[in-house]
C-alpha cells in the first residue's frame, strides 16, 4: 500500500511538473472556452481577408444590422459599414495597410453574447503605423458567431 501511495504521489507531482512546464500560451489555450477559440478564429479569418483584398471577406462575421460607431456618429448595417471601410481604407480594391489583432480578450456574458477587446494595427503600404482599440459585442445565433457592435477608435 506504501508503494502505491508513493507511485500515486510521484505520478502526481510529474503531472503537476509537466503542466507548469509549459509556456503560458499553452494553459491559456487549453483554458480557453469554446466561444473564445471560435471568435479569436473569425478575426483571424477577418484579418487574413481584409489583407488579401477581400472587404465582404473581412466583414463576414458581422450581422447584417451591425453598429458600427465612427467619430461621427454611429453607421448602421453590413453594407454601409463596408463602403465607410473602402473609402477610408482601400485604394482600387485593395488595402492601404495589413491589418493584425493584438491584445485581444474574450469575455463571455451569458450563453449566447461576448465582449472582445483588442488591438487593431494597420502597417506598411509605405504609411505609419496606425493602431487603436477596438470594443465589439458578438451574439451567438443560427449561424454562429456574429458581431452585432463595433466601436474601434
Amino acid at each position: 500500500m506504501t508503494r502505491f501511495r508513493a507511485a500515486a504521489n510521484g505520478g502526481a507531482v510529474l503531472v503537476l511538473a509537466v503542466a507548469l512546464a509549459r509556456p503560458a500560451t499553452g494553459r491559456a489555450q487549453m483554458a480557453a472556452s469554446p466561444p473564445e477559440l471560435e471568435i479569436r478564429a473569425l478575426l483571424d479569418r477577418s484579418a487574413a481577408a481584409w489583407n488579401r483584398g477581400d472587404l465582404d471577406g473581412h466583414l463576414a462575421d458581422n450581422a447584417d444590422s451591425i453598429t458600427f460607431m465612427t467619430g461621427r456618429g454611429p453607421v448602421t448595417g453590413r453594407d454601409k459599414t463596408a463602403e465607410l471601410l473602402r473609402r477610408a481604407f482601400f485604394r482600387d480594391g485593395h488595402p492601404v495597410q495589413s491589418l493584425r489583432f493584438e491584445q485581444v480578450t474574450v469575455r463571455p456574458l451569458g450563453q449566447g453574447h461576448a465582449l472582445v477587446v483588442g488591438q487593431f494595427v494597420l502597417s506598411g503600404g509605405g504609411e505609419p503605423e496606425r493602431t487603436g482599440w477596438f470594443t465589439t459585442v458578438w451574439a451567438r445565433g443560427p449561424d454562429g458567431w456574429q458581431a452585432i457592435h463595433d466601436h474601434s477608435s
